[in-house]
């Protein structure tokens, strides 16, 4: 890789900022060999979101509530080991907290507008209920004495 892909844009022209990226590394588990033993490729990434200034008011206030049980004293965690590289779970652990952080600062959707059931549709379903009945009732074997 030719470098990090970076800076790791949250949403429209708002993007996290290199130095409030707090970076962790550790030995992964799992399987690999001699290698696994010998190389930090887990990556765990931390970013304060309630101390930061990068986001809007608003943006923060959100995904704070939002983001709330995942949050230890406003910091948010994010931890990546699928790959054996620590440069890539470098990669996969930032979009990971740029998409979290775009979801969690995303509008709430617009409230449903209650609609009405068009009169068609209910004498229709009616004049099939009636009709079923009717096929219905003509089984009965009262008649065939």
């Amino acid at each position: 890789m030719d470098g990090m892909s970076g800076p790791y844009v949250v949403r429209g022209s708002v993007s996290l900022p290199e130095a409030e990226l707090m970076w962790r590394f550790s030995r992964s588990s799992g399987p690999g060999g001699q290698h696994v033993n010998t190389t930090d490729s887990q990556v765990e990434l931390r970013f304060d979101l309630a101390g930061t200034e990068a986001l809007p008011e608003v943006w923060k206030a959100r995904a704070l509530e939002r983001l709330a049980p995942r949050l230890v004293d406003g910091v948010v965690s994010v931890r990546a080991s699928e790959h054996r590289s620590q440069w890539r779970n470098r990669e996969a652990a930032a979009l990971r907290l740029a998409a979290l952080l775009a979801e969690a600062t995303a509008p709430p959707p617009r409230p449903r507008r209650p609609t009405r059931i068009p009169r068609g549709i209910n004498e229709r379903r009616l004049r099939q209920k009636k009709q079923r009945s009717e096929t219905k009732r003509g089984r009965s074997g009262r008649d065939w004495g």
